[in-house]
């Protein structure tokens, strides 16, 4: 069993093994024709069961062949440009070199001993990223798992940082679109059940600054505090960005910490076109980012940031057989004593080779791509009568739902749209998401593939109609 330890006596081995698994994937990506083959659970989990675990194989490329029926024909491509659902992007070669290599050389990045040139690398990047933030010669961050987990690191920073043992009296402001976390981390925090307050949003889905500064002076009038504000630069659901220069008043007049949640808008810190739309993203006390959802990178790949590294104290503690206290006056560079998490993987290497190969321009440029296609997208759904579409973008997002000339009872119109987005899936032709607006069923393209022509926008749109009038004429006889 030690032929299978990577190590100096078998690197032919791993170099043969790791060809064979390349050799498969570029296969499936040249040949796959649909995001989808829409395979149903009831159809893929009995040959996954069949499968015993305690009865190896032996063999590499009897393996790969059992992999390609449990997992490579089935899986949903997100590199297809007709898969236009949830913020997964394609990712780029030089992302995927740099995943092989942190994979097999396996550093951990908590403690310098461990990772070395890698602790000074993820450091770099963050640097790279709060000067394209502008946060500040004081400012640092470090790798996380994704956005919920830089969300909930802020959050505990600014709840530390509000400096009351009062737990029931913090608040934290988001906009009623703002992204799931933010409850999430608020009850991980032990804060309150009425700790969130949901501010409005106007028609662009944006937070109301009106909205917000009335409810902090409901906070301070109350004898309140507000631990914190987090403005959203690329809702989930609509892309949308909040007014991030107001926001930031609003904060610094009420002591509050801002946050932005930045986990989707972040494209923008690379592109030419459009950098504009998170102006004032600078005042921010944090920022979560996430590199796999604009940066063309493989998942996992997210940072939080802040202006004031010495806020991340709040997430340090100190182990004699880790990071012992001495190393800070030693001037070893520990990642675990500003990181929620102790062994992490080196997946700033990622964007790391994606800067040395493409350039941060050459990042923009896809972003901006994609952000372009979504104007063209809109423009196409505004002027389509069968199409409702709810905001126009700020990123790369659409919103709409099909509506029927001769249906009107809204009920029936959710039933043709939710159907549409299954029967669509079941075909495998396309892959879409869904969401709710105003309490009715709504169908969402998330358009992160520079690949996507307004040609596959417009042939899912005529799909998704044709699958809800099926629907709606089989309801009709049914009707009848």
């Amino acid at each position: 069993m030690r032929s299978h330890l990577l190590n100096d006596t078998t690197a032919e081995h791993y170099r043969r093994s790791v060809i064979q698994g390349v050799e498969r994937v570029a296969a499936k990506l040249a040949t796959t024709e649909r995001p989808f083959t829409g395979v149903t659970v009831d159809a893929l989990a009995p040959r996954i069961d069949a499968i015993d675990l305690d009865r190896p194989l032996h063999d590499t490329a009897a393996v790969l062949d059992e992999l390609e029926d449990v997992y490579l024909r089935d899986a949903v491509y997100f590199h297809h440009p007709r898969y236009l659902a949830h913020l997964n992007c394609p990712v780029v070669i030089p992302a995927v070199l740099g995943e092989a290599v942190l994979s097999a050389v396996n550093s951990s990045l908590d403690t310098w001993d461990q990772s070395a040139g890698g602790t000074l690398i993820e450091r770099k990047i963050i640097d790279w990223t709060t000067g394209r933030i502008g946060l500040g010669p004081a400012a640092d961050g470090v790798f996380t798992s994704g956005g919920t987990q830089s969300n909930l690191q802020a959050l505990l920073l600014a709840r530390e940082e509000a400096k009351t043992d009062h737990l029931a009296k913090l608040r934290v402001f988001a906009s009623e679109v703002s992204h799931f976390s933010v409850q999430k981390s608020a009850k991980l925090l032990g804060l309150g059940p009425d700790a969130v307050v949901a501010v409005p949003v106007d028609h662009d889905k944006r937070m109301q600054t009106v909205a917000l500064a009335h409810e902090l002076e409901r906070c301070a009038e109350a004898g309140l505090v507000p631990m914190a504000v987090v403005a959203t630069a690329g809702t989930t659901d609509f892309g949308s960005i909040d007014p991030l220069p107001e926001i930031a008043g609003l904060c610094e007049q009420y002591g509050a910490w801002m946050h932005v949640d930045a986990a989707y808008g972040c494209g923008l810190l690379a592109s030419l076109k459009y950098r504009g739309r998170i102006d004032g993203i600078e005042h921010a006390d944090s920022v979560t980012v996430d590199y796999h959802k604009s940066f063309f990178q493989p998942v996992s790949s997210s940072a939080v940031l802040v202006r004031d590294a010495a806020t991340l104290r709040h997430a340090t503690y100190h182990a004699e057989y880790l990071n012992p206290r001495r190393m800070v006056t030693e001037r070893i560079p520990n990642q675990v004593d500003k990181s929620l998490q102790t062994t992490r993987r080196f997946d700033a290497l990622k964007l790391w080779m994606t800067l040395r190969v493409m350039g941060a321009d050459g990042i923009g440029r896809l972003f901006d791509e994609v952000c372009d296609l979504a104007a063209e997208g809109w423009s196409l759904l505004a002027a389509d009568p069968r199409f409702d579409v709810v905001v126009e973008p700020a990123l790369s997002t659409l919103v709409f739902r099909y509506i029927p000339a001769a249906v009107t009872d809204p009920a029936e119109i959710d039933r043709a749209n939710l159907y549409a987005r299954k029967a669509l899936f079941a075909s495998g032709d396309a892959v879409v998401a869904g969401t709710k607006v105003a309490g009715r069923h709504y169908l969402k393209f998330t358009l992160l593939n520079p690949e996507t022509t307004t040609a596959d926008i417009t042939a899912v749109l005529d799909l998704i109609a044709g699958h809800a009038e099926q629907y709606l004429g089989e309801s009709l006889d049914r009707a009848c």
